[in-house]
C-alpha cells in the first residue's frame, strides 16, 4: 500500500493518478491511498509526501495532523519504509526552511532550504517550466534517467545539502539548482515527476520497485 499524505498542501490528484498509472503499466498489485490518517501512514509499504506553496505553511499543515510527524518518523527513519518527497515535500526533508524566517524541517537530510539566487535578468522567479536534468551522484532510482532528460519545475526555493553526496541531481538556472536529493530509503525531487512526462513516470516506476 502506498500512502500519499494529505495535509492540505499537495497536488494530490495529479500525484495519485501518476502513481496509479505506473502501477497499472508495471502490472503491480499496489494500491494508492490519499490519507491524512497517521495510522494509515504508519502501516504503508511506501510513503509519498507532496507539497506546494511556502515551506512554513506546509510544515505547519503537516504538524497540524495529530500524530503524523511521529508516524512518519517511525515508518521512514525507524523502519526504513521507502519515502518520496515531491517539491515542498522534498524541502520538508531538510533541517530548516529559510522562507519567511526560520522554520524547522524534518531534519532527515542535513541542509537548508534557501531562495534561488538569479544573476541573469532574463530568468524569472519562480523557476517555472522545463529544464535539463544533470546527474550529480549515481542512484538506483536513476536507472534509465540521464543527463539532459527534461523535468518540470515550479519553485522559488531549493535544498542546499550539507553533504554533497546527498544531492543526486541538479539543473542549471543561473547556476546549479538542486533537483533531487536522497539517502538510505528516502528520496526527494524539487521537480514534479507527475508533470515530467516520460522522465517522471520512469522515476516513479523505479520507486515502486525499489527495495532499499
Amino acid at each position: 500500500m502506498i500512502a500519499i499524505i494529505d495535509y492540505g498542501s499537495g497536488n494530490l490528484r495529479s500525484a495519485a493518478k501518476a502513481f496509479e498509472r505506473c502501477i497499472r503499466e508495471a502490472g503491480l498489485n499496489d494500491t494508492v491511498h490519499v490519507t491524512s490518517d497517521p495510522d494509515v501512514a504508519a502501516k504503508a509499504d511506501r510513503i509519498v509526501l507532496p507539497g506546494v506553496g511556502a515551506f512554513r505553511d506546509c510544515r505547519e499543515g503537516l504538524s497540524a495532523l495529530d500524530g503524523m510527524d511521529a508516524a512518519l518518523q517511525e515508518a521512514v527513519i525507524d523502519r526504513a519504509v521507502p519515502f518520496f518527497g515531491i517539491c515542498v515535500g522534498m524541502q520538508l526533508m531538510a533541517s530548516r526552511g529559510l522562507e519567511y524566517g526560520v522554520t524547522e524541517g524534518l531534519d532527515w537530510i542535513k541542509g537548508d532550504v534557501t531562495a534561488l539566487e538569479i544573476d541573469d535578468p532574463t530568468l524569472k522567479i519562480p523557476h517555472m517550466g522545463w529544464n535539463e536534468f544533470k546527474v550529480e551522484n549515481e542512484h538506483v532510482l536513476l536507472d534509465g534517467i540521464k543527463d539532459g532528460d527534461h523535468i518540470y519545475f515550479v519553485h522559488s526555493y531549493h535544498v542546499v545539502t550539507e553533504n554533497a553526496d546527498e544531492t543526486l541531481g541538479s539543473v542549471d538556472y543561473s547556476g546549479p539548482v538542486t533537483a533531487m536529493i536522497g539517502r538510505d530509503n528516502m528520496i526527494g525531487t524539487q521537480f514534479h515527476p507527475e508533470k515530467s512526462q516520460e522522465t517522471g513516470l520512469r522515476l516513479i516506476s523505479n520507486f515502486l520497485k525499489w527495495k532499499p
